[in-house]
């Protein structure tokens, strides 16, 4: 098993992303598919997408992001990407609601982000049992769901033809 110690730089960096896009098209990168909370890992055993184990010990000042290069060389690449979060996109009626809001989600020690006048929740399994809990809040009026913008994730976010 293959132990990863550092982070060679990121994929979107114009020097790396040459290389990265040349060794993808000859079939030669793979990736380590990582959840929100194990990219917040600095240790941590895991498989790649072509099912080789592997290792990252990273030392407490070095963090793991999504497009981190673990390994690059003219025969191969390891990168690291995060799966796709899903959200529940609360908004309060209130000053007071959105403090009983931000309240119980800390609380619960939900992960959650700030967008305009909503609370976005990350959902790590059923979206129903993030629901059931705020369910007296919704039933009272104190908050209301509203619809999450839509996300475009491309796996190869440029166009070109191939041969």
């Amino acid at each position: 098993m293959i132990t990863y110690t550092s982070i060679i730089g990121s994929a979107s960096d114009p020097r790396l992303a040459d290389q990265l896009h040349e060794l993808e098209h000859r079939g030669r990168m793979d990736t380590v598919v990582l959840t929100g909370d194990d990219i917040r890992r600095h240790r941590l055993r895991t498989r790649t997408q072509r099912d080789v184990e592997c290792g990252i010990a990273l030392d407490r000042q070095t963090h793991l992001f999504d497009g981190a290069v673990l390994h690059l060389d003219a025969d191969a690449a390891l990168v690291v990407r995060t799966e796709h979060t899903r959200w529940l996109r609360v908004e309060a009626r209130d000053a007071a609601s959105a403090l009983e809001l931000g309240y119980f989600a800390g609380n619960m020690h939900w992960a959650v982000r700030f967008a305009e006048n909503a609370l976005e929740i990350a959902v790590k399994g059923p979206v129903e049992d993030y629901r059931a809990r705020l369910a007296p809040m919704f039933e009272a009026g104190r908050i209301s769901e509203i619809a999450a913008d839509s996300e475009n994730l491309h796996e190869h976010a440029h166009a070109h033809e191939h041969d």
